[in-house]
């Protein structure tokens, strides 16, 4: 339980600095978009502005005469804006008409005023708080007391001489100022929109990365705590197996010690013991770091040709003399044409014959074990096949786990130590191929190697 309350409380840790992480990055992003939109909507906006004030400069500064009366001349170019002093009816302004087709037309206004800032016209719907006192300043935005801003653009207007030689000199003199303005309601309403928008999403999107956080982290700590739920099973597994054959070492010399001299007899009896489980035991230290090796060397570099045939080959006349001691036939299967591949041939014939013995020691007197080898797909294939006890569906799954057997008392009677399959399974994977099982429960079992060849079959009749 402590254990496992680490693992939570690091898996707690990993989600958080996952969901911290990705709620920065929403942040930013979000302000970055949020910037982005509103520069965005705002430029187009002036844009338009000045799109307006230049198509009505170009419209009106030449109709600008000098030295006539400002109010008669407004009145012929502007008729429908309202001349400061004057009663002002509103009807369709000019910039209304200017505006059709590009935008709203009751959004903008217009005011005009003399090269001294004194204002002389403006549109009806231009804004009652607006100041009468000329600003000269380009852009402005100001903001009535009902809390509507405006943002208006200022330009200048030139008078363009006509039949006055003398005024010619001064063809670009400052007649006055043109401003256009419009009402920003419809962008702060686009404002408060996006910012609603993100206020409301951002909370939901932190509560979904919260919980996508937590399942990542799971799914991250998940092979972490296999592993160490396997390391931790591992050396379970290597402490019984060492503290059975300890035990029974530690209590022979026991008796040994407390032999008397008149039972001298029996020394050498137990002296065989002592050395029987001191075999055991150096069999297990060798076992488990020859296991170690093959999860530390995974690179074949020092991997030289091998013949497979050769090694079956060996192997067979090896396991003979055992086999018929068991009562079984041994008979093997092994093409004219050699099959090589790369391999350590110490590791490949330790492979091989942990399948042959395990083969040999489970199959009952009167039964049959053959090797097979074959080449198939550019691989050879390696089978030990037996008529043995068989292997359940459900311990097939688990026999190639260390420590494990198929049948704990029966191989302990044996001297097996559950590695021989371990072993055998790590040495074919280090040789980048497999091994797998077919076996039902008293039909016995076919184990099959499968190794890439590393060159094409050469054949030996020709030689």
């Amino acid at each position: 339980m402590n254990d496992y309350s680490v693992f939570r409380r690091s898996r707690l840790q990993l989600a958080l600095w996952y969901a911290g992480i990705m709620g920065l990055i929403l942040s930013i992003s979000g302000v970055g978009i949020y910037r982005a939109a509103i520069e965005s909507s705002w430029l187009a906006m002036e844009r338009e502005i000045e799109s307006i004030a230049g198509t009505l400069h170009d419209s009106v500064e030449p109709l600008l005469p000098v030295g006539e009366n400002p109010s008669r001349v407004l009145q012929q170019i502007f008729p429908d804006l309202c001349l400061r002093g004057e009663l002002c009816e509103k009807t369709p302004t000019l910039i209304q008409r200017h505006t059709i087709g590009i935008s709203d037309r009751n959004t903008y206004y217009i005011r005009l005023f003399d090269r001294h800032g004194k204002l002389l016209a403006f549109s009806p719907n231009q804004p009652r708080s607006l100041p009468n006192r000329f600003n000269p300043t380009p852009w402005q935005t100001f903001r009535t007391p009902r809390g509507i801003r405006y943002h208006q653009f200022t330009t200048i207007l030139h008078s363009t001489p006509q039949s006055d030689p003398s005024a010619r000199l001064n063809t670009h003199s400052s007649w006055g100022y043109l401003q256009i303005g419009r009402t920003l309601e419809g962008f702060d309403t686009q404002i408060r929109r996006i910012r609603w928008i993100l206020g409301a999403g951002f909370p939901i999107a932190l509560v979904l990365v919260g919980v996508s956080s937590w399942w990542l982290s799971g799914l991250a700590m998940q092979p972490i705590y296999q592993s160490y739920q396997q390391q931790r099973q591992f050396t379970a597994n290597v402490a019984h197996e060492l503290r059975s054959p300890l035990a029974s070492l530690l209590a022979t010399v026991e008796a040994i010690l407390r032999l008397s001299p008149s039972n001298r007899n029996d020394l050498s009896v137990m002296l065989n013991t002592v050395e029987r489980q001191g075999r055991r035991l150096s069999y297990l230290i060798a076992d488990l770091l020859f296991l170690s090796s093959l999860d530390v060397n995974s690179a074949s570099t020092s991997f030289q040709s091998c013949c497979l045939n050769d090694l079956a080959s060996d192997l067979t006349e090896e396991f003979l003399e055992l086999a018929i001691a068991s009562d079984i036939v041994l008979t093997k299967q092994i093409p004219d044409d050699n099959l090589y591949i790369l391999g350590d041939e110490s590791q490949l014939y330790r492979l091989v014959s942990n399948l042959i013995a395990n083969a040999i020691r489970y199959t009952p007197a009167g039964g049959k074990v053959e090797v097979v080898l074959r080449s198939r797909d550019r691989a050879a294939l390696i089978l030990v096949k037996d008529t043995g006890i068989g292997i359940s569906l459900e311990e097939q799954r688990r026999i190639f786990d260390r420590f494990y057997r198929v049948g704990s008392d029966r191989s302990r009677e044996t001297g097996g130590t559950g590695l021989g399959l371990a072993i055998a399974e790590g040495i074919a994977r280090l040789h980048h191929g497999t091994i797998e099982v077919d076996s039902e429960l008293g039909q016995g079992s076919t184990f099959a190697i499968r190794l890439p060849l590393a060159s094409s079959i050469v054949s030996e009749s020709k030689i």
